[in-house]
């Protein structure tokens, strides 16, 4: 089967995946008969999923530990057989056709390297060139672009082990992008960074999407990713998917409380209290509240504030997008 321009990049039709796990049977722990005579017990990783991703999209698949996230890449990369269900990617079906695959798509597992872990990156890079079986001229000028997208000029040639974390992960996106990919998986391709290193990250693969319009599927803990990356959302919780929409609609339909600091004029010599607002925190010029917007409207909590006092300043914010990701865990 061969990709057709202008179908989705991903479809996915009630894939779902089951794993047969031994336990010990009852009465029989501690005895020889609990490994001869094991229970089978069988878990469901992923429930029937169905969902398209567009071509040139930036899709963030997020979830708890445990919701199905990294099992449906596994499949979608055709690592894994599904236990029922379809899915074409790029035209191929991925447990099938994998070889086939390979050459168009890309995946970065952040904690299951692909560089050599004694070698220099660069080194990697050459490997990954024979085996994609790219011309030395058209692998040298994807090799500079990757080098300059991702600020790793001067990493090439020191063993990846002496790297830091940041600048292995930005040396092993390159590595998965060296064969100009359609699409790209990225499994938590940020975790344990810190803030500068997963803003370079996040600014390499936005310019990628950009250029040559690389269909992203990204999954991260991260709120800042998904936030700063992705314009669609799935949100997958017990293998199923309770959450299918834009990354503003997301925010619009959870977002539930609004915080206001408040720089007075004069210093308070009292509390301060609003009917149905909470005082977070008060200093002797200012205050934090917070509340519910669906119970008390922003302009009514505004004009009780400046109708009793002289304001310097009112800066009103919504809760960070982890407070919103994680109440919609909780359902």
């Amino acid at each position: 089967m061969q990709y057709e321009a202008g179908k989705p990049a991903i479809e996915v039709r009630d894939l779902a995946k089951r794993f047969q796990l031994k336990q010990k049977a009852p009465g029989l722990r501690g005895s020889w008969q609990a490994v001869w005579r094991p229970e089978m017990r069988e878990i469901t990783a992923v429930s029937p999923l169905s969902f398209t991703l567009e071509e040139g999209d930036m899709l963030a698949f997020i979830g708890p530990n445990g919701a199905g996230k990294s099992t449906t890449i596994k499949m979608l990369t055709g690592i894994l057989f599904p236990s029922s269900g379809h899915a074409t990617v790029l035209g191929c079906v991925p447990w099938q056709q994998r070889r086939q695959l390979a050459y168009q798509i890309g995946s970065v597992f952040g904690q299951k390297p692909q560089l050599w872990y004694h070698l220099p990156a660069d080194d990697t890079f050459r490997l990954f060139a024979r085996i994609y079986e790219l011309d030395m001229k058209s692998y040298q000028r994807r090799r500079d672009f990757l080098v300059e997208a991702f600020q790793i000029g001067d990493l090439l040639q020191t063993p990846v082990r002496k790297l830091s974390l940041g600048q292995r992960m930005k040396c092993e996106i390159a590595a998965s992008l060296l064969h100009s990919p359609r699409l790209i998986f990225l499994d938590e391709p940020t975790i344990g960074l810190d803030v500068v290193a997963k803003q370079q990250i996040r600014d390499a693969i936005r310019t990628l999407n950009e250029t040559e319009n690389t269909t992203i599927f990204l999954t991260s803990h991260d709120a800042g990713d998904v936030e700063s990356l992705c314009r669609r959302v799935i949100v997958v919780n017990h293998g199923r998917i309770i959450f299918d929409d834009k990354t503003s609609v997301l925010k619009r339909q959870y977002l539930r409380r609004k915080v206001v600091d408040v720089r007075f004029a004069d210093a308070l010599t009292e509390p301060f209290t609003l009917p149905g607002v909470e005082t977070v925190k008060q200093g002797t010029y200012g205050v934090k509240l917070e509340f519910d917007s669906r119970q008390i409207p922003v302009e009514s909590v505004i004009q009780q504030v400046i109708s009793g006092h002289t304001c310097n300043d009112i800066n009103i914010t919504d809760p960070p997008m982890e407070e919103i990701i994680r109440e919609i865990y909780a359902v």
